[in-house]
């Protein structure tokens, strides 16, 4: 004989129980709820080096409208919409992977520090690293993709003294001259100078500089995609034959900047050379299906980009939870 329970049959036993434990006086277990989050990050294996992606926690921009600009506030807020995203407040993730070669352990970008310029939710780096498993005096390199207050924050701490104390860092020289220049205290971007020059200044003896196209460290390749600054650079991770590109800021957001990347953005040094550049490295990207990590996309902002229509669309890798 064979029984057969349909869904139905069994969803209306499973509602009758449920009534009749309350019905019979029966109450339902309480439990405290806890208030906390998974650890901040993420390993994943690329050929032979492992790498661990951490988080200087959210950046929230706030209104899109001041930020995302030469698009109708109207597209701006029907792409958000459309994407269950909040059209009052742009929140941007911040992702640095740490790469583990074996013989050497290098850092991409270090966040916010101790500048709460944006909130209180960012300058979290030092403690996603520990959750990681990480310890910030084994790292060797850390490698800036360009100068400004969220990419070279968690260089030194409150004290100035280097948080990575083995670490030697890697610039564009463009970025880390415009960017600590003391004529520019007195103008709109003094913020960011004050900020690149406290964690710059402090290991200026221990900066090298890499050029487009260079292979500046084994596996390691430096691509110029000026326009966010003049000298920002994104950079082409390999090992083993397995490759990714981490963007840096070519551009901020999975949505307004992909379905239109000629969009300019408030933050870029260049929006029209930014958007120029933004464009050709995503058509580059997307025609050669090669892999990619943002700074600023959905946690842990690790995926590929693909052509749509006159834009296009980022596809997020499904995060492998067994390495």
């Amino acid at each position: 004989m064979t029984l057969d329970v349909s869904r139905r049959s069994l969803l209306a036993g499973l509602g009758a129980g449920l009534a009749a434990t309350t019905l019979s006086g029966g109450a339902l277990a309480k439990a405290p709820k806890l208030g906390t989050q998974a650890p901040y990050f993420h390993r994943f294996t690329l050929g032979s080096a492992e790498v661990t992606v951490v988080s200087d926690g959210p950046l929230p921009l706030g209104d899109p409208s001041g930020t995302f600009i030469g698009v109708p506030k109207e597209d701006v807020q029907k792409m958000l919409t459309d994407n269950f995203l909040s059209t009052s407040n742009v929140v941007l993730e911040q992702n640095a992977p740490i790469v583990n070669f074996g013989d050497r352990i290098v850092l991409f970008d270090t966040g916010m520090g101790t500048s709460k310029l944006f909130g209180p939710t960012t300058g979290r780096l030092q403690k996603s690293i520990s959750e990681a498993g990480l310890k910030p005096e084994d790292v060797d390199a850390i490698v800036c993709s360009h100068a400004h207050i969220d990419h070279i924050g968690g260089i030194v701490g409150t004290d100035g003294k280097p948080l990575f104390p083995n670490a030697q860092v890697y610039i564009s020289q463009a970025d880390l001259e415009f960017w600590t220049d003391e004529k520019k205290m007195d103008g709109p971007l003094k913020d960011f100078i004050v900020h690149a020059r406290k964690n710059l200044m402090p290991v200026r003896d221990r900066v090298v500089f890499f050029k487009d196209g260079q292979e500046f460290l084994p596996g390691i390749t430096a691509i110029a995609a000026p326009g966010h600054t003049f000298g920002h650079h994104m950079f082409m991770i390999q090992s083993d034959g397995k490759s990714f590109a981490f963007l840096g800021d070519l551009t901020h957001h999975q949505i307004l900047l992909l379905e239109k990347p000629r969009m300019e953005f408030a933050y870029d040094s260049d929006p029209k050379m930014a958007a120029a550049t933004r464009v050709k490295m995503l058509d580059m990207l997307a025609a050669n299906k090669t892999a990619v990590m943002s700074y600023h996309f959905p946690w842990p902002g690790y995926g590929h980009v693909v052509k749509a229509g006159d834009g296009f669309r980022y596809i997020a890798e499904p995060m492998i939870m067994n390495l």
